[in-house]
């Protein structure tokens, strides 16, 4: 089952995120500890959570993503020994 979270705020997707993520650890917890119905469960919200994530960061929600892609990349082992010696 496909939960449409497109009319959902951002807010509202990050509660959702962390109420399935808890959700998750659970059946995870419960899986180890003693038997599960519905194995396909686990699937099925790790899934919800990856389409969750992918909204959250199609809304521009990863300010620190955007931070990272825009800040130049480090050069190699050698570059910064190089650049260390100048």
């Amino acid at each position: 089952m496909k939960n449409s979270f497109k009319e959902l705020k951002l807010d509202e997707l990050v509660a959702k995120r962390a109420e399935l993520r808890k959700k998750y650890f659970d059946l995870r917890f419960k899986k180890v500890v003693e038997h599960l119905e519905n194995p396909l469960q686990l699937r099925v919200v790790r899934r919800q959570i990856a389409r969750l994530e992918t909204r959250i960061g199609s809304a521009g929600a990863a300010p620190a993503a955007a931070e990272a892609a825009a800040e130049p990349k480090a050069k190699g082992a050698r570059g910064a020994r190089a650049a260390a010696k100048k």
